[in-house]
């Protein structure tokens, strides 16, 4: 991206939306809460504001391999749980301690230094695991 974007209401409103909550919201589903506010507002709309916000670092890109990126506006450092089961998103948190020991460990043993974490966990949730029981 070249310059600062102009400010957009849709884009402030849309940042809104997902510092409300800790959610981890699709393009769609931001489309669908602002639709009868911007009525002319458009799917693609919202995919170009959701981009702007994550190279102004607003914004949090989850590419998770479902086919559509996730979005957040948490931006303190944690790790995702994914219910493969019903799909739900959870925030985990680990203690940095932790994070940090196993960098350590892996440049101790590999070689490789760590600049950056990305972790996903999967397994089936809380509530998908009740309604097996």
């Amino acid at each position: 991206m070249t310059g600062k974007p102009r400010a957009s209401k849709q884009r402030d409103r849309i940042l809104e939306i997902l510092q409300s909550n800790r959610i981890h919201a699709g393009a769609q589903w931001v489309y669908e809460q602002l639709r009868s506010e911007y009525p002319h507002l458009s799917l693609g709309n919202v995919y170009r504001n959701l981009n702007i916000l994550v190279d102004l670092g607003k914004v949090n890109r989850l590419p998770l391999g479902s086919g559509s990126d996730v979005y957040e506006a948490v931006k303190d450092p944690h790790y995702h749980f994914i219910c493969d089961r019903c799909g739900e998103i959870f925030d985990v948190e680990i203690p940095e301690e932790l994070q940090a020991e196993i960098g350590r460990r892996i440049q101790e043993t590999e070689g490789h230094l760590v600049v950056s974490r990305s972790v996903e966990y999967h397994g089936i949730c809380r509530e998908c695991r009740r309604r097996d029981q």
